[in-house]
């Protein structure tokens, strides 16, 4: 077969720099990046690489860059001219006003950021476990829990009505929440050995089985977030196809599902009733199914009248992910069911 790789990059490499050359023994302006990337744009377009799915990008691309140059531009020119005249007019007055605004602005995002910082590890972060048996594990990693399915049923929601509006802004601060999320979890992983450590030794085995297994369930619900909430953001800023209304009202349709498991799972782990779990996993097949069905009428969609391969993998991508995450919940549930015993008094480190 040709190499039609190496090709490309040696009339790249070759034309580019003629034409960086040229220019420059002109004397005229350039940009050595627009020059390159518009040389990439023209031999994939020779070699039939644009295609209907991927053209987009390639035009995004370019507007892009233009785009960027023109906005920067004139942003530059309008703030040095205003800037600029103010200094003229107002001499050392207009430099100590300026000084004064520049440190009034500096400090009022710095305190609105502390602010902001301190309401979401208030409300949302997660914190170790340090009881000293299963049982002090359950009861103490029970609000862990309840913070994590609110802000994974936030998640999920956000990043379906992202797609659906085609909120960029929306998509983009979600993917932020879900990071802050799996970081906060790995950091939990990370300090699986100080909370063996400080276990009873007739509690070892079965309190550290609990929590690890524990730790590996929330992971796993935050990394089916973190892909759909990717996946959502990705097909939104490279200007894809907006989803069919069909599939908007089916994903919404799931959205209000995995909210009523949420809100319930969320109830029970906040008032403790971990007797209320049971009736919730009697919903598995049913939950199970729903996802399901949903599948195959896409199939037969896809086969039928789908004509948008990006919008045929995305939607398939958030299904599946989707009953991951009611898997990973379902089991997270069954975890504490199993092992919640109300008749033990829980154990906990002395401080």
């Amino acid at each position: 077969m040709p190499a039609f790789d190496l090709v490309r990059a040696s009339v790249n490499l070759m034309v580019a720099s003629v034409l960086i050359s040229i220019a420059t023994s002109m004397k005229l302006p350039l940009s050595t990046t627009y020059v390159t990337f518009m040389v990439a744009m023209g031999t994939s377009l020779a070699d039939r690489a644009w295609g209907a799915e991927s053209a987009v990008y390639r035009v995004a691309g370019v507007l892009n860059v233009i785009g960027g140059w023109f906005f920067t531009a004139l942003s530059a020119f309008t703030a040095a001219a205003i800037i600029a005249y103010f200094l003229h007019a107002g001499k050392l007055v207009g430099l100590i006003l300026l000084l004064i605004a520049a440190a009034v602005i500096l400090l009022r995002n710095y305190m609105a950021h502390n602010k902001k910082t301190k309401v979401i590890k208030a409300e949302d972060s997660l914190r170790r476990a340090e009881s000293s048996s299963i049982q002090g594990v359950i009861e103490e990693s029970a609000d862990n829990i309840s913070n994590m399915i609110k802000r994974s049923n936030r998640i999920y929601t956000y990043s379906i009505n992202g797609l659906a509006k085609h909120d960029l802004e929306m998509l983009k601060k979600n993917r932020k929440g879900v990071n802050k999320m799996s970081a906060e979890i790995e950091d939990l992983k990370n300090s699986v050995f100080y909370f063996i450590k400080n276990l009873d030794e007739s509690s070892v085995g079965g309190a550290s089985n609990f929590y690890i297994n524990l730790l590996g369930l929330l992971q796993d619900l935050s990394q089916s977030l973190e892909y759909i909430s990717t996946l959502g953001h990705k097909h939104v800023q490279n200007n894809h196809k907006k989803l069919k209304y069909t599939q908007i009202k089916e994903l919404k349709e799931l959205d209000n599902t995995l909210e009523d498991l949420f809100n319930s799972t969320q109830e029970i782990f906040q008032t403790r009733q971990f007797q209320n779990i049971e009736s919730l996993l009697l919903q598995r097949e049913q939950l199970f199914n729903m996802v399901s069905d949903k599948i195959e009428r896409q199939v037969a969609r896809t086969r039928t009248e789908e004509s948008s391969p990006k919008n045929t993998t995305l939607y398939f991508s958030l299904l599946t992910e989707s009953k991951d995450i009611v898997k990973a919940t379902l089991k997270l549930l069954e975890l504490y069911y199993t092992e919640h015993d109300s008749s033990i008094e829980p154990a906990r480190v002395q401080k």
